[in-house]
């Protein structure tokens, strides 16, 4: 009688165990292999590797901010505005014909 009085008092631990047990075999069976993961993902993870090469390599060759007596990317700015700085602001009306 001591057995059954002992399963009744780790009821709980036994039922967690058992349901753990369960979901960690389905996650082990069920689940794709991690070679499947990457064979799905490797254009994703070349990719981004890729972007991370070029982000350390353009930090390391271009000069930096400080040495082109300008803020970070205000040159690049004025660049794709197509206008030079003194020209910022200065906007004709457009009066169509």
């Amino acid at each position: 009688m001591e057995i059954p009085k002992t399963i009744v008092r780790f009821k709980f631990h036994i039922i967690f165990s058992l349901i753990f047990s369960l979901l960690l075999l389905s996650i082990f069976l069920l689940a794709p292999s991690f070679l499947t993961v990457l064979a799905y993902f490797w254009p994703l993870f070349l990719s981004t590797a890729l972007f991370l090469v070029a982000v350390v390599f353009f930090g390391k060759t271009s000069p930096p901010a400080a040495a082109a007596g300008d803020k970070a990317g205000e040159g690049l700015l004025d660049y794709v505005a197509g206008q030079p700085p003194e020209e910022v602001g200065h906007v004709e009306s457009f009066k169509p014909e």
